[in-house]
């Protein structure tokens, strides 16, 4: 496929965050990208980002630190993303999981307590459902997640919090209002212990927002002097896809694709077990799919790699078949996936150019940038 190098960056500029496309003005291109990939891919990592100062929609005021660590402490602004695979937040990504127990369980590692009740969290992935709402699950791994950016940030364990939070694209109008309403719960402050430490949270408020939209308002540049582009949201059981055009969503193209990572790896599964007699694990399917080292037998990785690659031309048969030629337009690729599909692309797909974001948190940032427009600051910490 040739080598892959880093997109061209510079330093992350500190900004209020703000509600990222409705509308959303590009500037022109003001820099120039690297030409050397047949199909062109860029990788951005976690922690890369470029500047955004240019954009009409992306306020560019100047904050000072006293100001900002002030806004941050009045406002405790947490970004969170549902998946069935994973939970993500700013700081954090973990397995969306979760096993009830009536007494204490073995470990206080990931453990919650609520209620009365203990859940160890991150333990496996969620079961597929069409309403994430029919049980708690999702509402105890949100305060799991808040308990993990609290300790992370340095946070009070007794405060108040605006959480702003991710729902598909084809389900957002139809699932908002009984979504906040499972999060934003009538008993306030909310009481728990998580890993033994108790907190006392006031959830003051919950916003949501649709996903892959909001992952532009951390990387605005990478629809930059691009008429059209193709945002692709890879996650666990659904594959999310919209066009911009001029900057502006196209509403009439939003697509779900239940095509997700849990459809590749189950598949993978089932192959080696009818190659190899072998039993292999998610977990292991995931390292090799990622191409990082893992102790197995050598022909049970090799179908796992081909499997990743037949995923990758299923994933963009059914985005052509949605009305998206990637041959045609640009892409910008995220989600656990992405790094999935980066590694399977070959020259011969012919794809126009191609944008992985490999940090699966990126929507999550983005919801916590564009609450800061809303409640008045975006935490620094």
């Amino acid at each position: 496929m040739g080598e892959v190098r880093p997109f061209l960056e510079a330093p992350r500029q500190s900004c209020r965050g703000a509600f990222p496309i409705f509308p959303l003005s590009p500037s022109p291109l003001s820099h120039s990208l690297p030409y050397t990939l047949s199909p062109r891919i860029y990788r951005l990592g976690k922690n890369k980002a470029l500047t955004a100062g240019s954009f009409s929609w992306v306020p560019t005021e100047k904050i000072s630190f006293q100001q900002s660590k002030r806004k941050a402490e009045e406002n405790r602004n947490i970004g969170a993303g549902y998946g069935y695979y994973a939970v993500k937040t700013r700081h954090f990504s973990f397995p969306a999981g979760i096993t009830a127990y009536w007494y204490e369980p073995y470990t206080v590692q990931n453990t919650l307590e609520y209620q009365g009740k203990y859940s160890v969290c991150g333990t496996g992935r969620q079961p597929i459902l069409r309403n994430k709402m029919e049980n708690d699950n999702y509402y105890l791994l949100t305060l799991a997640a808040i308990a993990k950016e609290i300790q992370q940030r340095g946070e009070k364990r007794e405060c108040a919090v605006n959480l702003g939070a991710g729902l598909p694209l084809a389900g957002f109008g139809r699932e908002k209002k009984a979504f906040r309403e499972y999060l934003f719960r009538s008993s306030q402050p909310v009481s728990f212990k998580f890993e033994g430490i108790a907190y006392q949270v006031t959830i003051q408020d919950v916003r949501l927002f649709p996903q892959v939209c909001s992952a532009i308002a951390v990387h605005p540049e990478l629809i930059r002097g691009e008429p059209s582009v193709l945002l692709m949201d890879i996650g666990g059981w659904t594959v999310g896809l919209m066009r911009l055009d001029n900057g502006i969503p196209n509403a009439s193209t939003c697509r779900s694709l239940e095509l997700g990572m849990i459809r590749c790896i189950d598949e993978a599964k089932e192959q080696v077990r009818r190659e190899t007699g072998l039993s292999v694990t998610d977990a292991q399917v995931e390292r090799v799919l990622a191409g990082q080292s893992c102790s197995m037998d050598e022909n049970a990785r090799s179908v796992i790699q081909k499997q990743g690659r037949i995923y990758t031309e299923a994933l963009l048969s059914a985005a052509m078949e949605a009305g998206f030629d990637l041959k045609a337009v640009p892409a910008v690729m995220l989600g656990g996936g992405a790094s999935v599909i980066q590694r399977g692309i070959r020259p011969q797909d012919g794809l126009r150019r191609v944008f992985t974001l490999l940090d699966d948190k990126v929507n999550a940032e983005g919801f916590e940038r564009i609450l800061g427009q809303f409640s008045g600051g975006v935490s620094k910490k």
